[in-house]
């Protein structure tokens, strides 16, 4: 179907003022990071408490949301987008609130350190070392002790994907599902290998032509884009990795490969479910998720975390 119409007025607008100058790290930020929705019309939590998670590089501000009063509760760790150097607890707030709510879990979103100030592997350590946390914080987080979900969009499906590989490689805790919304799972952009960064290449919020510099803040330094923390597509053996929910957008450059990676969990006995949504385009969680058509992705999402 064509992109939706209330998707295109925005693209329109984009357009108008789309830049080809250099990419400055504090300048995206300043417009990626604010939200689209004041505090007080934002989807309403039970609670919301600011923590710092000690770890040996550094203290991890994390945000962590509780959907209702109970005894104990499933738990997801949320790693936002942003390309890897912008993107924050504030940014993703709306998004993060939407599925503590539908899903009834309590839900840690990690603000990691960003490149280029701090590029590969200091995002992934932290997600890393903030899941292994709450993993052993069961009794301060009343944390069931069974459900322990991963979930990010964007570039926080990269840092999703890795950190289950890297636990299920440590074996230091168990992921059970892996929620990844339009992941970025293969960073090498020397050559366009999936069909959809040529079809949705230019004009769909996402531009191919920048990806290389979009991610170099992170690869800077000794970065294999070869390796699979790094891309995790270039990972043969998906063997024994947690139950995955793969959602795609139609207009998206990064379409083919989320469902290239869901293929290839399938082919190693992974239970993956997947969605395509049609005339969405990349980053539609929490900008355009209040129309019809894209609506049901929280109830999607939380249905699959509650599945056995």
């Amino acid at each position: 179907m064509p992109v939706h119409p209330e998707i295109k007025k925005v693209l329109n607008y984009i357009q108008k003022s789309v830049s080809n100058h250099k990419i400055i790290p504090e300048e995206h930020r300043t417009a990626f990071n604010a939200p689209s929705l004041p505090v007080e019309k934002r989807v309403q939590v039970y609670c919301i408490e600011e923590n710092s998670i000690p770890s040996p590089e550094t203290n991890i501000p994390v945000r962590i949301y509780t959907p209702h009063e109970s005894d104990s509760y499933p738990l997801i760790i949320y790693f936002h987008g942003g390309a890897f150097f912008s993107g924050n607890l504030e940014s993703h707030d709306e998004i993060v609130r939407q599925i503590c709510q539908e899903s009834g879990c309590k839900v840690i979103s990690v603000d990691y350190r960003l490149a280029p100030e701090y590029p590969f592997p200091a995002a992934l350590n932290d997600c890393y070392h903030v899941t292994k946390w709450a993993a052993e914080h069961r009794d301060e987080l009343k944390w069931d002790g069974q459900n322990l979900a991963l979930a990010g969009d964007s570039s926080g499906g990269n840092l999703v994907a890795a950190v289950s590989l890297m636990a299920r490689d440590n074996r230091n805790f168990t992921i059970t599902k892996q929620v990844l919304y339009y992941p970025s799972l293969d960073l090498d952009f020397s050559e366009f290998r999936y069909k959809s960064l040529v079809e949705n290449g230019k004009g769909y919020f996402v531009e191919s032509n920048k990806l290389a510099e979009l991610n170099s803040f992170y690869l800077m330094g000794n970065a294999d884009t070869d390796h699979p923390y790094v891309s995790p597509i270039r990972e043969d053996n998906l063997d024994n990795l947690p139950a995955a929910l793969v959602i795609t957008a139609e207009y998206d450059p990064f379409r083919d490969e989320g469902e290239l990676f869901a293929e290839k969990l399938k082919k190693c006995g992974v239970h993956v479910e997947t969605k395509r949504y049609e005339g969405a385009t990349h980053g539609f969680l929490g900008k355009f998720t209040h129309l019809d058509e894209y609506s049901d992705v929280y109830k999607r999402t939380a249905e699959f975390l509650r599945s056995k």
